[in-house]
């Protein structure tokens, strides 16, 4: 969102049944940030509900976006939307996009019928259809039950009805974009940048290596971001000119009170704490440097005072089970939109004027 653009720019319609956002007074200019969004497969729709808070926060500015996997596709849905048309744009095609993932997501077997949903709610995970995948999934590879030139992946199909990479990738102004996957060979995590995306680099992102083949991409072969950075924060503060403050959306959840003791707890927690390993230890670094800033012994310009801060809802997140991630339900994605949309405007309501001032989140509490 460049200055030109908020200039012209028409308000986003509040999702029906929310307020409409509160005007700020007071701001010469909107306060630019730093998007860093989390990926999660459909838990991304909590991170879309999140994105249409925000770009009907006129005094808001989104300079840049790190995401992985689902994040990187709700990072690139906004980023052609603010060049086709503004934070309208945006929020148009982040429902064109939901909207999309579950259409495709009607002709899986995973998907919940009302039947299932009055036995177990959106966790698939105690039902035959999930117990089935899951297992299938761990016997063969997908080289044996998806080979070339099948090679299906509904994911593929989506981005093809929504994106258009000559707008993505070079239209008008928008945001930076910096989307990371896995280079499967040498373990080394790649940062694409907006002008580099292609289908290609967002399916990489989000290539779970149990799920679906490697993504080929220059020669390489590369699987889901999410193992080395999710997201990846480094783009954001090393590239010149970019805001101090970074916005972390999180839909993985960090803690959990209680010790998982059933086979799918187990295995959403096993997954919850692999995804959220790299960030982990990328805070931790943040956390030491910003230290020794505050300290002086690190000096500026060389090194500069971040600000992070964190949209969550874990206690939400804490009651989905890893089955969730494939649940495409419309009324699940719309229901998670709703409470991104809510957490947004708590964090707003809270701390709106740390932007520019201070972390909103204690660091060493969160991540250390």
């Amino acid at each position: 969102m460049t200055g030109e653009e908020e200039a012209g720019s028409e308000g986003v319609p509040p999702i029906e049944g929310m307020p409409a956002a509160p005007a700020v007074a007071g701001r010469a200019a909107p306060c630019r940030i730093n998007l860093a969004l989390q990926g999660g497969g459909t838990h991304g729709a909590f991170t879309w509900g999140v994105l249409l808070r925000l770009l009907e926060e006129e005094s808001i500015e989104v300079a840049a976006i790190s995401g992985t996997s689902a994040g990187a596709i709700n990072g690139a849905a906004f980023v052609q939307g603010m060049a086709e048309g503004g934070r309208a744009g945006a929020a148009a095609l982040l429902d064109r996009l939901w909207t999309a993932i579950g259409t495709r997501y009607a002709f899986s077997p995973l998907r919940n019928s009302p039947l299932k949903e009055l036995l177990w709610g959106p966790d698939l995970s105690r039902g035959f259809a999930w117990q089935a995948f899951d297992a299938m999934t761990r016997l063969f590879s997908p080289y044996q039950l998806n080979p070339f030139p099948l090679d299906m992946n509904p994911l593929r199909r989506v981005l093809e009805e929504v994106l258009d990479l000559g707008t993505l990738c070079g239209g008008g102004p928008a945001p930076q974009l910096f989307v990371t996957a896995t280079n499967v060979r040498t373990g080394k995590p790649r940062v694409f940048t907006r002008h580099e995306l292609t289908r290609e680099t967002l399916l990489a992102s989000a290539c779970l290596p149990n799920v679906f083949r490697a993504i080929e991409i220059d020669g390489e072969a590369y699987w889901d971001g999410g193992f080395l950075g999710n997201p990846a924060l480094w783009p954001l503060y090393e590239h010149p000119g970019n805001p101090p403050d970074i916005v972390l959306v999180g839909i993985n959840p960090i803690s959990r009170p209680d010790i998982p003791q059933t086979v799918q707890d187990i295995n959403t927690r096993v997954n919850e704490i692999g995804f959220n390993a790299s960030l982990m230890y990328e805070m931790r670094a943040i956390e030491f440097v910003q230290r020794l800033v505050d300290q002086g012994v690190l000096q500026p310009p060389r090194y500069q005072r971040l600000f992070v801060h964190l949209v969550e809802d874990e206690e939400r997140m804490r009651r989905l089970g890893i089955s969730t991630k494939y649940n495409g339900d419309r009324d699940f994605l719309r229901g998670l939109r709703e409470d991104g949309y809510a957490a947004a405007e708590a964090w707003l309501g809270e701390n709106r004027e740390a932007l520019g001032r201070r972390d909103s989140v204690d660091l060493r509490a969160r991540f250390l």
